[in-house]
């Protein structure tokens, strides 16, 4: 027969829970005096049954379980509360009067108990435990708390950059528009068309950083959106090389195409893959040529390749592709164009590496011919 019914003694919010079990009433009210302070709210169960009751209502710092209970012991009960989600990581203590046995105390160690403790119990032990499991939970809230807190204002400044972004496309096109008309209705004086070309040139870097912004807003918030159609790689090559090679006339690019370079994906996002890779190799590679290889292979795959002279430091191949690491100069932008050219390749089922080669710098991915699923 149950004496005690499950109570929550002092329950206050912000209150730590600490449960105790027990099916000898004496044993609840002794450990209850014991265990009693503020901050602390102690939960009592005088079987198996209202302890899994407790434990679905509330969140629970600490378990001290009777071995010797009817109908569900200690041992059934810390299995239960290790096959329940809720209960799982709740540290158990037993607590028994049964004589020193190693095979009862591994028992208890097998099913989950932190500590294994023989009655009668020392007071000035028990405490010292709670304690350090009640500190334990307490660090573990606050962590957690912590964690949610940051992860919120990530999430807001995520928010705040993705809108001040799409915001800034729009007055950064006014810009370069009225560059474009001045440079057309005023005197063709080179020192006046000399800066109406910084402006411009200035204008179109920061356009490209509000682009890549917006694009890694879409990555990291899943909205990243990818157009699937039937396209040309080598074409799309093709148009990229020309365009970064007006953008850098004193570079040197060579492209090499082979094979069958059809494939099911993004053209918009295959050309603005290849011209951050492109883009990186002129700005990194010296006066060297760039070699930009597209190859269709047999099969469900094509390789692309750009390749640069130079090296890049070996403690920074591990994290070339985590965003604003690979470069952060105010001429060169972000750091963000490896980042999306990875996510870029990730899309179309390739993985894009790096690695040093006999004084080049190789970029690699194998792009699927058409993605499944």
């Amino acid at each position: 027969m149950n004496l005690i019914e499950p109570t929550a003694l002092n329950a206050p919010t912000d209150c730590v829970n600490l449960l105790i079990v027990d099916d000898i009433p004496q044993n609840l009210v002794a450990m209850e005096a014991l265990l009693r302070r503020d901050g602390l709210n102690i939960l009592c169960a005088a079987s198996g049954a209202q302890a899994l009751e407790l434990l679905l209502e509330h969140d629970v710092a600490l378990a001290l379980l009777d071995v010797h209970m009817p109908e569900i012991d200690g041992f059934s009960l810390a299995e239960l509360m290790r096959g329940s989600t809720r209960s799982r990581d709740v540290p158990i203590i037993f607590l028994t009067a049964s004589p020193n046995d190693p095979v009862r105390a591994f028992k208890g160690y097998e099913s989950g108990a932190v500590d294994f403790l023989h009655k009668p119990i020392e007071p000035q032990v028990i405490l010292s435990k709670v304690n350090v499991f009640i500190e334990l939970y307490q660090q573990k809230q606050l962590l957690k708390a912590r964690n949610h807190a940051l992860e919120h204002a990530l999430k807001l400044n995520e928010t705040m950059m993705a809108v001040l972004t799409h915001d800034l496309r729009t007055p950064l096109s006014a810009i370069l528009l009225c560059a474009d008309k001045l440079s057309l209705d005023l005197p063709d004086d080179p020192p006046v068309q000399q800066t109406l070309k910084h402006l411009e040139n200035s204008a179109e870097r920061m356009g490209r950083m509000v682009e890549q912004l917006l694009d890694f807003s879409r990555i990291r918030s899943g909205g990243l959106r990818i157009q699937h159609s039937d396209c040309d790689l080598a074409e799309v090559a093709g148009v990229v090389v020309a365009e970064v090679s007006r953008a850098h006339p004193q570079a040197s690019i060579e492209l090499q195409i082979e094979g069958d370079t059809c494939l099911h994906g993004d053209p918009d996002r295959l050309a603005q893959l290849l011209s951050n890779l492109v883009g990186n190799a002129v700005l990194h590679g010296g006066h060297a040529p760039v070699q930009v290889q597209v190859r269709g292979n047999p099969g469900e795959s094509l390789l692309l390749q750009v390749r640069n002279q130079g090296q890049i430091p070996e403690a920074l191949l591990p994290r070339l592709f985590e965003p604003f690491k690979a470069s952060f100069h105010e001429s060169r932008g972000l750091g963000l164009g490896l980042f999306i050219a990875h996510e870029f390749a990730r899309a179309h089922g390739g993985a894009l590496v790096a690695r040093n080669l006999d004084g080049e710098v190789l970029f690699e991915t194998r792009l699927q011919r058409r993605m499944r699923g």
